[in-house]
C-alpha cells in the first residue's frame, strides 16, 4: 500500500519494482567509525563518470592530507586529492570491481596523519549554519564543489559541479535530496542521516542557492524512522520539506524518486532538469557543505561493510583508495562460509574476488554473502511467464533484451530499447527460471556500444 504524501503531488511510490528482504539489521545499529589509516592508498585516475584525471604529482614527492594530486581540464571530470599524508610511488594500474582497468596514483602513508576522533570532527564536526546560503554567489558554490572533487555518492559518481550549476536553459524549481538507500543490506546513508544531519541540510540549502531552486525536499524511505526524525530536527525552520516514501526497490533511482514525490515523468533518455528537478544524494550534500563552508576537498566517504559473510558488520569512514582487504580485516575478516563479495548492494553491485582493489568515490558498500544467501536452483529455460515485465521499473521486456544479447542480435536489442535499462536487477530477482538477465543485458549493452563504435 502506498503512502499518500500530504503536500506533495506524488503518491510516495511508483509503478512496478520489487520489495526484496531488506536485511539492514546487520549494520544499521553500527555507528560510523573511522577506518584505521592503511599503509598505502591507490587512487584510480577515473573513479567518476567523464574524463580521467591527469596526475599532478611525481614519484617520491611528498603530499599532505587534502592536497590536489589529479585534475582534468574537461568539464565532466572530478579532481583527486590525497586522503592521507605520504610519499608518491610509481604509477600503478588497478582493476575495479566492474572490470575496468585504470591507471592509479599510489601513495605510501608517511608522516603525521589525521585520524580517529580528529578525522571525524574534521569531516562531520563543527558548525553547519542554515542561514548563510544567500551570502554565496551561485557560481562560487559551483566552483567550490568542482575544486573539492565531489561526485554523486549514491553510486553513479557523476561530477556534482555539473549538476549544481545555474542553468538558464533548463530552469530548476526543485532540489530533491535522495536519502532512500533502497538497496538491501546497505546502511551508510541511514547512519549518516542519523549521526550527521546538519551538514546534509546545510549542503542542500547551498545547492538550492546555486541552482535557484525554490523548493528543497529530502526524501527518505519509511523504514528509516530514526533518520527521518533526525533530518526533521536538523531542517526545522529552514523551509525544507521531508517526504517519507514507501519502502520499495528501486525507490532511490532518480526517475522513480521524481515520480514518487512530484508525479513528474522524466523523458526516456532525458535528465531530471528536463522536468525542473535536480537530484542529489544525502552524502553528496554533506560533502558540498564541507567544500563550500570549510573549503575542504572530498577525501573520505562512509562505506557500509555488511552481510552474514563478515565477522563484524560496520559503517566506516574510509579514505578513498584504501583496499577492500583493509576494510574486511578491520571488520574481523570473512566468515568460513563466505560465498560472494559484492562491491555495492546485491541488486546492482559487482561481484569480485581481488581484495587489493581500492575503494573509490562511488563505493557505498561491500556486501558479503554466504553460501546460504546465494543458493538457488539451476538456470532453466524461459517459460514466457512475463514476471520480469511485470516488475521492470523502466517498462521494458528484459527477457527479450537478454535473448538479443545471448544471440548477438543488435537489431533486436535496439528495438526493445536496451539503452533504457537501468540494470536495477528487479528482473533477475523475480525470474523463476534463474536466468542471469542483468548480466546478459550488460553484455548486450557492450555489444551495441562496440557496434556503434565500429560503424
Amino acid at each position: 500500500m502506498s503512502l499518500r504524501l500530504k503536500g506533495f503531488a506524488g503518491s510516495g511510490t511508483f509503478p512496478r519494482g520489487v520489495h526484496p528482504p531488506e536485511r539492514k539489521h546487520f549494520s544499521n545499529d553500527a555507528p560510523i567509525e573511522p577506518l584505521p589509516i592503511p599503509e598505502k592508498v591507490l587512487l584510480p585516475l577515473q573513479q567518476h563518470i567523464g574524463a580521467p584525471c591527469k596526475p599532478l604529482v611525481e614519484p617520491k614527492q611528498l603530499v599532505s592530507y587534502g592536497e590536489l594530486v589529479g585534475k582534468s581540464e574537461k568539464l565532466i571530470s572530478a579532481t583527486l586529492h590525497a586522503p592521507v599524508a605520504g610519499r608518491i610511488q610509481k604509477m600503478a594500474v588497478t582493476t575495479l570491481p566492474n572490470g575496468r582497468h585504470m591507471q592509479a596514483i599510489s601513495i605510501k602513508v608517511e608522516g603525521d596523519q589525521l585520524e580517529g576522533d580528529a578525522l571525524m570532527e574534521d569531516i562531520f564536526g563543527g558548525d553547519w549554519p542554515t542561514d548563510i546560503a544567500d551570502r554565496y554567489d551561485p557560481l562560487d558554490i559551483t566552483g567550490a564543489i568542482a575544486e573539492a572533487g565531489i561526485v554523486g555518492l549514491g553510486g553513479a559518481a557523476f561530477p556534482t559541479h555539473v549538476k549544481i550549476v545555474p542553468n538558464t536553459m533548463k530552469p530548476v524549481d526543485t532540489l530533491l535530496v535522495n536519502g532512500c538507500e533502497c538497496e538491501p543490506y546497505l546502511t551508510a546513508d541511514d547512519r549518516l542521516m542519523r549521526e550527521a544531519p546538519r551538514p546534509i541540510v546545510s549542503g542542500a540549502l547551498l545547492a538550492a542557492r546555486s541552482i535557484n531552486a525554490k523548493t528543497i525536499i529530502i526524501s527518505v524511505e519509511s523504514n528509516k524512522a530514526e533518520a527521518i526524525e533526525a533530518i526533521r530536527r536538523a531542517a526545522a525552520g529552514t523551509g525544507i520539506k521531508i517526504a517519507v516514501l514507501t519502502t520499495k526497490y528501486p525507490q532511490g533511482s532518480e526517475r522513480h524518486l521524481i515520480k514518487a514525490v512530484l508525479n513528474r515523468i522524466m523523458p526516456l533518455g532525458g535528465l531530471p532538469a528536463d522536468v525542473g528537478v535536480v537530484v542529489n544524494n544525502t552524502a553528496t550534500m554533506a560533502a558540498v557543505a564541507r567544500a563550500v563552508i570549510k573549503g575542504k576537498p572530498m577525501t573520505h566517504r562512509v562505506v557500509c561493510v555488511t552481510g552474514a559473510g563478515i565477522a563484524h558488520p560496520k559503517n566506516l569512514l574510509v579514505p578513498i583508495g584504501a583496499s577492500y582487504r583493509h576494510l574486511i580485516d578491520h571488520c574481523g575478516g570473512l566468515t568460513s562460509d563466505i560465498a560472494r563479495i559484492i562491491s555495492g548492494g546485491p541488486m546492482m553491485g559487482f561481484a569480485f574476488t581481488d581484495l587489493s582493489m581500492p575503494i573509490t568515490k562511488g563505493t557505498g558498500g561491500v556486501t558479503l554473502l554466504t553460501h546460504e544467501d546465494v543458493k538457488h536452483s539451476n538456470e532453466t529455460t524461459c517459460i514466457r511467464c512475463g514476471r520480469c515485465v511485470d516488475v521492470c521499473p523502466m517498462h521494458l521486456v528484459p527477457a527479450k533484451l537478454a535473448q538479443a544479447a545471448k544471440f548477438r542480435n543488435i537489431a533486436l536489442a535496439e528495438k526493445y530499447n536496451i539503452a533504457g535499462c537501468m540494470e536495477s536487477g528487479c528482473c533477475a530477482y523475480i525470474c523463476p527460471a534463474n536466468i542471469p538477465l542483468v548480466q546478459l543485458i550488460r553484455m548486450g549493452k557492450a555489444m551495441v556500444a562496440a557496434d556503434k563504435k565500429n560503424t
